[in-house]
C-alpha cells in the first residue's frame, strides 16, 4: 500500500496543480470565444452549455491525459530504462495511473466549468447562480460519464507505452533519451486517436 500510494502521488497527484490551472484557462477560453459568436444570435445562455459538454465530454480528459502523457510516460520511459541499463529490471504497474487519471480528469472539468462560468459572469453579465441552474437544467451527467470513461483507457495507453519504450532502451544514455522522447509522441498520438474513435464511437450509438 505504501508503495501505491507513492506511485500514485508521482504517476498523478503532482500533476493536480497544472491539470487544474489547464481546465480554468480552458474554460475561460471557451466562454470568451463561445460568448463572441453566441452574441450575435442573442443566444448567449448557451455559453454555459457550450463549455460544459465541451469541458465534460471531451476537452477536460483529453487535455488532462496529454499532460499526464507528457509527465508520466516519460517518467515510467526513463525509470525502467534506467534499471534496464543497471540490468535491474523488475515487475512494472500502472496501476498508481489507472486510479489517478479519472481523478485528474474531474479537476480538469470542476477547473474549466469555474473559468468559464467567471467568464461568463465578467463578460456576459450570467451570474453563478443562472449559471448553474442553466448547467443542472440542459447538461446530463451522461457527458460528464462519458468523458470519464475513456480515462481508465487512456491511463493503460500511456502506462504501457512508457513500459514498453523503457524496455527497448538499450545500454546507454543516446538510447534512453531517445526512447523518453518517442514515448511521450507515441502516448499523445495514441489517446488522440482513440478519443477520436471514441468520439466516434458514442455519436453512432447517440451517447
Amino acid at each position: 500500500m505504501t508503495a501505491l500510494v507513492h506511485h500514485m502521488k508521482e504517476a498523478g497527484l503532482n500533476a493536480v496543480p497544472i491539470v487544474a490551472l489547464m481546465g480554468f484557462l480552458i474554460g475561460i477560453v471557451l466562454a470568451f470565444q463561445g460568448a463572441s459568436q453566441l452574441e450575435q444570435f442573442g443566444a448567449e445562455i448557451y455559453v454555459i452549455d457550450l463549455i460544459s459538454i465541451s469541458m465534460l465530454r471531451e476537452l477536460g480528459i483529453l487535455l488532462t491525459a496529454i499532460i499526464v502523457a507528457g509527465r508520466s510516460a516519460s517518467a515510467f520511459t526513463a525509470a525502467i530504462g534506467s534499471m534496464k541499463m543497471r540490468e535491474e529490471i523488475d515487475a512494472m504497474r500502472v496501476f498508481a495511473l489507472l486510479l489517478l487519471l479519472p481523478v485528474l480528469g474531474f479537476v480538469a472539468n470542476m477547473a474549466g466549468l469555474l473559468g468559464g462560468a467567471l467568464m461568463a459572469w465578467i463578460d456576459l453579465g450570467i451570474s453563478p447562480a443562472m449559471f448553474r441552474t442553466q448547467l443542472a437544467a440542459n447538461t446530463s451527467v451522461t457527458h460528464a460519464l462519458v468523458g470519464l470513461s475513456k480515462a481508465p483507457v487512456f491511463a493503460i495507453i500511456i502506462g504501457a507505452v512508457g513500459c514498453y519504450q523503457g524496455l527497448k532502451v538499450a545500454g546507454n544514455t543516446d538510447s534512453l533519451g531517445s526512447r523518453t522522447s518517442r514515448s511521450v509522441l507515441v502516448a499523445i498520438f495514441l489517446v488522440i486517436v482513440v478519443d477520436a474513435l471514441a468520439s466516434i464511437f458514442f455519436s453512432v450509438w447517440g451517447v
